[in-house]
């Protein structure tokens, strides 16, 4: 048994002590049970780093205590959670060792394993799904951030490639998700982390500033706290109050964004205040401490207390003058508003398992995660999905009014437009106009905290194309796109009848090789561009039916000539040799490849037809071959007296004086070739021409095929092949 071992026994302990610290009720027999399971799963294997595999799946789960603490099904969940993925176990073990929770829980992880791949989304609809169960029972998620937060942690250990995409995927993906959840010790951490491995150089170069400044920066904050505290004691306020550790990739970002350098950036001074106390008002208080013994910037005042964000994070910000005219940054919340702040969304469950009213607040959140994905269209592509997402995730919000005084969240740089779907769709899809404040305004009027905002709508009006290039919300987005794609689909659905009727009067039938061929021979890359080209009258379908009656025709007549010349050449080296030797077995040419001599050929023994001769590189014969190579043969092409053989050349160019002269005189100069036959066909200005001549190998027919490209005048020189 595993747990003979002491090492083992040691760290189960530990596990079990984190436990009882931080979650409300504790399994110790299930935890144990799990740890066992899983410390046996993965018995052989092996990390990066050389550890043993199953060091991984026990950080994670003391990564669920110490940051999620939410209940005991997390951490057995957080332990098992590679299990399924990785070893023999099965979905039905865990369900039945642990129960359905648990194994609906790692079922969740596993695939969410495989959904995030940067911008690259495997499948749209798989996505959306998985985020829905997701968000349904919230733990697994909370077990994925654990598990990518100690991947990140122990990256060092991977190559520098995949140290730069996973880092690039936690920056796009899971650090702004960790945001949305309201995680922000997770989402500070994951961002560090990934700008160490994508900008190491400016990482450490912050990190050198930073811890120099430290001491100089404690003794400011000391010095700037004194009459705070010394205010607090006075109120009898219970309280803790600390220098607030700023995170080196939000103070590059503000470098980045402002152009300016680390020394510039003036807000490294920020100053925590948490109240041991329910009551909010006193958060209010304080605030009035503080803004009575330093000057308060007015711009830089937040309330989200009264105003939460959508994640739930409730604070106070304010930002003051302080000693030396240095200004610092004043965040001020109760116990409970920080543990939310800290651990977000496994807080909120918490505190709610606690409360007998439904916590309405939460209802919502939960409601708007799924508002994002269930509203997304099945034919929305990969890249937009994750870019709309990604939009909701990083933009701060907005707070504007309906004309009745209703509050709507919208993210930052949002239109009338956006507002009018926040309504309704039918308010979005009817939207004809806007009034903010009482004042018309154009539909892409960007808004602002605290306008008031009025839709006019008329039942004439839909949605519009270029409202696409102004919108900020997923759900306008989305809704635009599900209009114009149905209004498209019409256009599409007209012109394939058109089609099909002309086609039907002509009594001509095109398998859907055949017109994906014809969209393209009409420079359109599928057939829903042909058919849209149809209904909008860019396209005469009587003159596509005619131009490829005329094209079958002209190519029908180049694979009489091929199989008459290809007949000619066979015929004139005298056929094929099998094993070296003449012999009476029956043979026949693959239509696939046509080989004619000079081609390097290999038989392939067929039922009935005898022995197909195919050119080597012939992918059907590869196929053939790869499937039964016994039935491979040898086969050559006889020598002829003078070593020579027939090859072909289609040659193309402009129409001008001595153009024949000239071409004749390029072959038979080299190596005196001789020309069997030449043939010019004019049209306009241009000429088309085939030329038979007897050659040695293929070498000699490739020099003067570059040749003859040489002449002034000649487009293209091809070897004579079949069109199949």
């Amino acid at each position: 048994m595993a747990l003979d071992n002491p090492k083992y026994q040691k760290m189960l302990d530990a596990l079990l002590n984190n436990c009882r610290k931080n979650l409300p009720k504790v399994d110790e027999a299930l935890i144990s049970k799990a740890f066992e399971y899983s410390l046996e799963a993965h018995k052989n294997d092996l990390r990066a780093s050389g550890e043993p595999y199953f060091t991984h799946p026990y950080e994670v789960a003391n990564i669920v205590v110490e940051e999620f603490p939410l209940d005991d099904i997390t951490v057995v969940s957080a332990l098992l959670h590679d299990v399924v993925e990785d070893t023999e176990f099965t979905l039905e073990i865990l369900s039945k060792e642990f129960g359905k929770e648990v194994a609906e829980i790692v079922d969740g992880v596993t695939k969410i394993s495989g959904i995030f791949r940067g911008h690259e989304i495997t499948k749209a609809e798989n996505y959306r799904k998985l985020l829905l169960s997701m968000v349904k029972d919230v733990r697994v998620i909370l077990v994925k951030f654990a598990d990518r937060l100690h991947n990140m942690r122990t990256l060092e250990f991977v190559s520098p490639d995949k140290q730069r995409r996973i880092a690039q995927e936690t920056l796009e993906i899971y650090a702004p998700f960790a945001h949305r959840f309201g995680l922000a010790k997770v989402k500070w951490e994951l961002e560090d982390l990934s700008f160490k491995f994508l900008n190491r150089e400016a990482y450490e170069e912050l990190a050198r500033k930073l811890k120099a400044k430290r001491k100089d920066r404690e003794a400011y904050i000391k010095k700037f706290s004194e009459p705070i505290i010394k205010k607090l004691n006075e109120y009898k306020l219970k309280y803790e109050l600390s220098g607030r550790p700023k995170h080196l990739y939000s103070i590059y970002r503000k470098m980045v964004r402002r152009n300016k350098p680390f020394e510039e950036i003036y807000d490294l001074f920020a100053v925590r205040i948490i109240l041991d106390t329910d009551d909010a008002n006193a958060c209010y208080t304080v605030l009035g401490i503080v803004n009575q013994i330093y000057l308060p910037v007015p711009d830089r005042f937040k309330d989200y207390i009264s105003i939460p964000k959508t994640n739930n994070y409730q604070s106070i910000h304010t930002t003051v003058v302080g000693p030396e005219g240095r200004l610092v940054e004043v965040q001020i919340r109760t116990r409970q508003m920080h543990e939310v702040a800290e651990k977000g969304v496994a807080a909120h469950w918490r505190y709610k398992e606690n409360k007998t009213a439904s916590d309405k607040e939460l209802e919502n959140w939960v409601n708007w995660i799924r508002d994002i994905f269930e509203n997304a269209s099945k034919d929305e592509q990969k890249k937009e999905l994750m870019e709309s997402f990604k939009l909701n995730l990083y933009q701060d919000e907005i707070y504007v009014f309906t004309p009745k005084g209703d509050l709507r969240r919208l993210p930052v740089g949002s239109t009338p437009v956006d507002f009018a779907f926040e309504i309704h769709s039918k308010v979005g899809h009817h939207c004809i106009g806007a009034k903010v404040d009482g004042k018309i305004v154009p539909l892409d009027t960007e808004l602002h905290s605290g306008d008031q905002v009025e839709i006019i709508t008329s039942k004439n009006q839909h949605p519009n194309k270029n409202w696409l290039k102004f919108v900020k919300t997923h759900k306008a987005r989305n809704e635009i796109r599900k209009w114009l794609n149905k209004e498209e689909q019409e256009i599409i659905d007209k012109g394939k009848e058109i089609w099909e009727k002309k086609i039907k009067k002509f009594k001509l039938s095109f398998n859907a090789d055949e017109l994906l061929r014809l969209a393209h021979l009409n420079k359109y890359d599928n057939l829903r561009q042909f058919y849209k080209a149809i209904a909008q009258g860019l396209i005469n379908v009587d003159d596509v039916i005619t131009a490829n009656k005329e094209r079958e025709e002209k190519e029908k007549q180049k694979e009489l000539q091929f199989e008459k010349f290809a007949n000619g050449a066979r015929s004139d080296i005298g056929g094929i040799l099998v094993d070296g030797k003449k012999s009476g077995i029956l043979y026949t040419y693959a239509k696939c490849c046509n080989p004619i001599p000079g081609d390097p050929v290999i038989g392939y023994i067929t039922v009935g037809e005898g022995i197909k001769i195919h050119r080597k590189n012939c992918v059907n014969l590869l196929n053939l071959s790869v499937a039964d190579s016994s039935k491979l043969v040898n086969v050559q092409w006889p020598e002829t007296e003078d070593n020579l053989f027939v090859a072909g050349l289609t040659i193309r160019g402009e129409d001008r004086p001595g153009i024949l002269n000239d071409i004749s005189h390029t072959i038979v100069t080299y190596r005196n070739t001789n020309i069997k036959s030449i043939n010019i066909n004019t049209t306009d200005s241009t000429f088309e021409g085939s030329v038979t001549l007897y050659v040695q190998n293929l070498e000699h027919l490739n020099r003067i095929i570059e040749r003859l490209k040489k002449v002034q005048g000649i487009f293209s020189v091809e070897r004579f092949e079949s069109i199949l």
